[in-house]
C-alpha cells in the first residue's frame, strides 16, 4: 500500500485492552502552542471539536485545573461533552475528566513539526468497550481530523 501523503494522512489510532486506554496519535505542520491553543480556546475549539464538522452551539471554558468545559453540538444538544480539567501544561500537557474517563493531550516538538498524542483512560474493560461499542474512537478520530484541516487553515491565514 502506498503511503498516504501528510495532507492525506489520517490520525492513527491503537487501542490497549492492558490499560484500557484508546490512543490517537497525529503530526501537525504547526507548533505546539498553536495546538496548545486550538484545544483551550472556545473560539477556536468551537471550529473544530464536532466530528460531523459543524460550529458548536456552546463552547464554555474555565481553563484552570479544577475548572470545568463544555462543548455543545447541534447535532446532540442534549448530550454535551463535559468535564473537568485536571492539569493545565502549557504548550506541553492538558489532562480532564470527562464521561468517567481520563483524557490527556501530550504534545512534543518533533523536527519542527508537533506531535500530538491524545489518550481516553477508561477506568474499567467493560467501560472500554462501552466506548468502542458507542463509536467514541471512530467519532474522536474525526475530530482530530478536523483539528488538523482547521490548524491548516488558520495557519494559512495567519501567513
Amino acid at each position: 500500500m502506498p503511503a498516504q501523503s501528510p495532507a492525506r494522512a489520517k490520525t492513527d489510532l491503537e487501542i490497549d485492552r492492558r490499560t484500557h486506554t484508546i490512543r490517537l496519535t497525529r503530526v501537525f505542520d504547526a507548533s505546539r502552542a498553536q495546538i496548545f491553543e486550538a484545544w483551550t480556546q472556545p473560539v477556536q475549539v468551537t471550529c473544530w471539536w464536532d466530528a460531523a464538522g459543524g460550529p458548536l452551539t456552546a463552547c464554555e471554558i474555565d481553563l484552570r485545573p479544577g475548572g470545568a468545559f463544555k462543548f455543545v453540538t447541534k447535532s446532540h444538544p442534549e448530550m454535551p461533552f463535559a468535564g473537568t480539567y485536571r492539569e493545565i501544561a502549557p504548550p506541553d500537557r492538558l489532562v480532564f475528566e470527562a464521561l468517567g474517563a481520563t483524557g490527556r493531550v501530550v504534545l512534543r516538538d518533533v523536527v519542527g513539526k508537533t506531535h500530538m498524542t491524545v489518550e481516553i483512560e477508561c477506568r474499567s474493560a467493560e467501560h472500554l468497550d462501552q466506548y468502542l461499542k458507542s463509536g467514541v474512537d471512530v467519532g474522536t478520530s474525526q475530530t482530530l481530523d478536523n483539528l488538523v484541516t482547521y490548524a491548516r487553515r488558520r495557519l494559512v491565514a495567519v501567513s
